[in-house]
């Protein structure tokens, strides 16, 4: 199986949703996508947390993969979220889903069962087992309740060819360079945390899923590009610009910072599906003053 490249800026893309009924703003969905491609991204990550697709029925979903998959038109590669805590149902799930156009499977660790470690390796053993695609796995004990420990990663990766990387959001450094320093040759490490993305990248790893890039989608590319070529010098003061705007659009959650930002570039209309609500007036406000003075520095 050919491995897609899978290195730089993926961009959890969002999606926008009309006011009227809460349904998937498909024209929006599409300005979205051709902006981030435009600007730089390397590949787009359909369908994970940032795109609300706990919220979506398997007919939106399905019809938001399939759109995105048609308007990427083989630009660059898709890689689609799928992933949860029942480990059959995700196999069963893989099975069934058209994954044509699709590069890779970003499939999150189980939540809310609190499997142990051993649990964890069996889990992902069975999915990557179950896919027809390599597989990303997506560390995030924040929302999950469980951490991937490296000891767990490594053992996943040495054991699992068709496991290919893992989306690292722990937030602990300490983690991610005992993978970095012992992982097998060709594993992917991402970042999943838009602030620790620089400092990863200094550290070996292989790009970002990020956040902010639906935003700043030339930014985050040009910041990743020169970081993963070794000119930290330039890299740094971009990830200082993007900083402020980064640690506010996570304040009150993901997707309600980076949906009121969007909104107030004018991409999108800002509206999430409960039980996620919009951005506190503070915030929105918060959010709006520091774009404004992130644009008036360039």
């Amino acid at each position: 199986m050919k491995q897609p490249l899978l290195s730089g800026t993926g961009v959890a893309l969002i999606t926008p949703f009309r006011r009227q009924q809460e349904t998937v703003d498909f024209t929006k969905l599409e300005a979205l996508i051709e902006y981030t491609i435009t600007s730089g991204v390397d590949y787009i990550v359909a369908l994970g947390t940032t795109s609300e697709a706990a919220t979506m029925t398997p007919a939106e979903r399905s019809a938001v993969q399939e759109f995105i998959v048609e308007t990427v038109s083989g630009r660059i590669p898709i890689v689609l979220g799928l992933g949860g805590n029942n480990t059959l149902s995700v196999s069963d799930t893989l099975a069934r889903t058209n994954l044509d156009g699709i590069s890779a499977i970003l499939s999150v660790t189980p939540y809310y069962n609190k499997p142990n470690q051993r649990g964890l390796i069996a889990h992902y053993r069975t999915v990557a087992e179950a896919s027809p695609l390599p597989v990303i796995m997506y560390n995030v004990p924040g929302r999950t309740g469980v951490n991937l420990t490296a000891e767990t990663t490594l053992a996943i990766a040495n054991e699992c060819p068709n496991i290919i990387g893992i989306k690292e959001a722990s937030g602990n450094i300490g983690q991610v360079m005992e993978i970095l320093r012992t992982r097998p040759a060709g594993f992917r490490v991402i970042s999943g945390d838009d602030a620790l993305t620089l400092p990863m990248l200094a550290l070996g790893a292989d790009g970002v899923i990020s956040v902010i890039a639906n935003a700043l989608p030339n930014e985050m590319s040009s910041m990743v590009r020169l970081a993963m070529k070794g000119d930290l010098k330039k890299a740094l003061p971009l990830h200082y610009r993007m900083l402020p705007l980064i640690n506010a659009i996570f304040e009150e959650g993901n997707p309600t910072g980076i949906k009121t930002l969007l909104e107030i570039q004018g991409l999108i209309t800002n509206v999430l599906r409960l039980p996620l609500v919009k951005a506190s007036k503070p915030l929105a406000n918060k959010i709006a003053n520091l774009y404004n003075e992130y644009r008036g520095q360039h």
